[in-house]
């Protein structure tokens, strides 16, 4: 017997210097696995800047901004049909802190007309902070916005304190009388029917333990709250237990600790709640699924008036206050602000970006802050215009109710930052995002490319192109035969007609004549990584490529030449909101400006007169919008990529089963387009046009036709201006380019000359 009392003794004691380890290895060490939380693009606002008003208060309210009578804490604003007066959070950015302030500023029509502080002097601008909308979370899926003991609202202490462990400050890790408790509740229940775990039990059991309800799993949980106490302080147990108790489930990802719970739940920082928020998060200590405020409300309202009425009963809060916090509405979120499935397919780019500089296991355990270009706003007209207008096309065509997909990138085109993106019509569904991984023919959409080379080897606006019928000998494949679009051919047609009314047979001969490997080099030049086949088809968009590639490749366009890498990234952080690494812009000039000049001013005349000449009754022509239709054999694939001066978008729209749509790109991914870009505060198109540029009138044949009826005015490269005269072009027409009243579509091309 003394022998096995021995044994036992010994056993105990490794039992215990284990736990020992265990305990002080992981409070001492990395506590949690943080993943790392992706925020949304801050805003800038200053004077000038275009916003409407609604559209102010829609970024504070994403914000779980409150609007009240006058703002008096940060996280408040108030407005009035001029005015919006914002008391600013403060927060860390990467090129600084911002202190919480008060800004004053003046809003009419959409633009900010003025800005100013507290004490109404002028300010330069301000920054609301950015909108945490995701995480890359660690293996097993938990998520924690940590917070300090000194940050944490005394009423949630109170709280805690008077339902979980009244005497949490008294005991030494295990309460006696609340362990007595437990043990009769359980012996009359013939079970484990109560536990009475302090404060510190609940840790170990959270932090090390299962859930399991057995003897050997409570004289652990107990020994390692003992040995918990011995190592560290009271308010040490706190703050970790604040940090680490269960609140809640988001899709896959588990909520963690009272930092994040805030957000879920009400959209707000946790010292920015009131009373019954902070006592309703304190009810779900006890049950977070069978408390649940969205599912179960009253259930969840009963526990946090019973956290309520605790508090009073210990003096924590007075019952005039306890009373008003009673009648208060639950407050939370209609589903809980903070998703895991927010925006999952802009997630996707951002983790295919991060790769490169970042381990995986990093990215998941680091607890990084990573400030992407997301600009909400503008993500949320992308999902609400393809969802309606999918659906509208349904209805119109016939078609299968939830047939139609579509894929959405929205990009700036100063920096090519993506400031939204849409990888199918469900913008929740985490599943395959067709704007980085679809692989569809791009039809006409690669037609520019073919123009673009066309004039690196000299040709210009004006040259003339045979659109007669073609015929194409392939060895080991069938004889090739283009037709056009309207099933007729155009005999000889100017370059830029071919552009703007997407001819295939003049598109498909000239592709031939200039070399389809020089189109092939061109595509990989303007930011293509992968290898494709250059078959003669190919000059039509015989070729798989994805939305995400054919950014890029616009981009280049709308840029004015530049390759500009296509980014999600702003700047990361380390889990004390450090800068770690800023994402500069990065360009290199692929196109030369004076055929980027002529390009811009064919891909303005596709809007102007062409194939989508549908887009001059939705917006004005001083914004001389530049785009391409594409459309694929079978009407397939649906195809638009347009840009103004600020943003480019490029849509496609499709079915997975590849069945036909009955979609050309101007009847289906060019109304996405335009739904999209009349809510984006689009600018004109101005990109600044070599001094070698010279501007003249060009008739229909392709002949210098200054002064003469009908002329069109076209940019030229030095060495390519058509050496013929049109009959009705005098000497004195031809000195005189100015003479002449010009047609509206004329001037849009006057006008880029600098």
């Amino acid at each position: 017997m003394r022998l096995f009392a021995v044994l036992a003794f010994f056993a105990l004691a490794g039992y215990t210097v284990y736990l020992d380890i265990t305990v002080r290895d992981k409070l001492e060490g990395s506590r949690w696995a943080i993943p790392s939380h992706i925020y949304s693009r801050p805003l800038d606002i200053f004077p000038g800047m275009v916003i409407t008003r609604p559209e102010l208060v829609g970024e504070l309210k994403q914000l779980g901004y409150r609007a009240v009578a006058h703002p008096d804490s940060p996280g408040t604003f108030a407005q009035s049909k001029y005015r919006v007066r914002i008391y600013l959070r403060g927060f860390t950015f990467w090129d600084g802190s911002s202190e919480p302030r008060i800004i004053d500023l003046r809003i009419e029509g959409n633009v900010v007309t003025a800005l100013h502080d507290a004490h109404g002097n002028p300010s330069d601008s301000a920054r609301l902070e950015p909108r945490l909308f995701g995480s890359i979370s660690p293996g097993h899926h938990e998520d924690r916005a940590l917070v300090r003991l000194e940050d944490v609202p005394q009423d949630l202490v109170h709280a805690l304190l008077a339902v979980e462990d009244r005497a949490f400050y008294k005991h030494f890790g295990i309460d006696p009388r609340g362990l007595a408790r437990a043990m009769w509740a359980n012996l009359s229940a013939g079970g484990v029917v109560q536990g009475g775990s302090t404060l510190t039990q609940q840790l170990a059991k959270n932090f090390f333990l299962t859930q399991e309800r057995t003897i050997q799993r409570k004289l652990t949980e107990m020994l390692m709250a003992l040995l918990l106490e011995l190592h560290y302080e009271k308010d040490e147990i706190l703050e970790a237990y604040i940090n680490e108790v269960y609140l809640g489930q988001s899709g896959n990802r588990a909520i963690h600790g009272f930092g994040l719970a805030s957000l879920f739940y009400f959209a707000r920082p946790l010292d920015e709640l009131n009373l019954s928020e902070l006592a309703l998060l304190t009810a779900l200590v006890k049950g977070a699924s069978y408390y649940n405020p969205f599912r179960s409300p009253e259930r969840a309202k009963t526990r946090r008036n019973l956290v309520l009425g605790n508090m009073v009963e210990l003096g924590y809060v007075d019952s005039t206050a306890a009373a008003e916090a009673r009648k208060a509405p639950l407050g939370v979120t209609r589903k809980g602000r903070y998703s895991s499935t927010e925006h999952p397919a802009y997630l996707d780019f951002v983790r295919l970006q991060l790769r490169r500089d970042y381990q995986e296991d990093g990215l998941r355990k680091a607890g990084l802050h990573i400030i992407t270009a997301l600009d909400p706003r503008i993500q949320g007209v992308v999902e609400k215009s393809v969802g309606q207008r999918l659906s509208a096309i349904e209805k119109q065509k016939n078609l299968p109710e939830g047939s139609l997909q579509s894929a959405v990138l929205v990009v700036r085109t100063d920096n090519g930052e993506v400031v939204a993106l849409a990888g199918g019509r469900a913008p929740r569904f985490a599943g395959f995002n067709r704007a980085l991984e679809a692989e569809r023919p791009v039809g006409s959409l690669i037609k520019p490319l073919v123009f673009l080379a066309a004039l690196e080897r000299g040709y210009s606006l004006a040259s003339m192109l045979d659109d007669g019928p073609l015929v194409v000998e392939q060895a080991g494949a069938p004889v090739w035969k283009p037709q056009n679009y309207d099933g007729t051919s155009h005999g000889s047609v100017r370059l830029i007609d071919a552009l703007s009314y997407s001819y295939n047979i003049a598109t498909a001969r000239l592709g031939l004549e200039i070399g389809i490997d020089r189109v092939v080099r061109l595509l990989r030049r303007l930011g293509l990584n992968r290898e494709v086949s250059g078959y003669p088809s190919f000059s039509l968009g015989a070729v798989n490529l994805t939305p995400l590639e054919m950014t890029q490749m616009y981009l280049a366009f709308a840029s004015g030449g530049f390759l500009i890498p296509l980014r999600t990234t702003r700047s990361v952080l380390n889990q004390d909101m450090q800068p770690l690494a800023r994402y500069p812009l990065s360009l290199e000039q692929v196109i030369e400006g004076e055929q980027m000049t002529v390009l811009n001013a064919g891909l303005q005349s596709v809007v102007a007169k062409g194939t989508a000449r549908s887009l001059n009754t939705r917006f004005p022509p001083n914004l001389k919008l530049a785009g391409k239709t594409g459309t694929t054999n079978g009407y397939r694939d649906s195809w638009f990529a347009g840009y103004g001066g600020n943003y480019l978008a490029v849509v496609w729209v499709g079915r997975d089963d590849n069945k036909p749509t009955g979609l050309t790109g101007a009847s289906g991914a060019m109304q996405i387009w335009g739904d999209i870009m009349k809510e984006v505060h689009i600018q004109p198109v101005d990109l600044p046009a070599p001094a070698s540029i010279e501007y003249v009138q060009i008739d229909q044949y392709g002949q210098l036709a200054t002064g003469c009826s009908g002329a069109q005015t076209l940019p030229f490269v030095p060495g390519t201006m058509p050496d013929r005269y049109a009959s009705c072009a005098s000497v004195k027409k031809r000195r005189d380019k100015s003479a002449k009243k010009q047609s509206w579509l004329e001037k849009l091309f006057d006008t880029n000359r600098k």
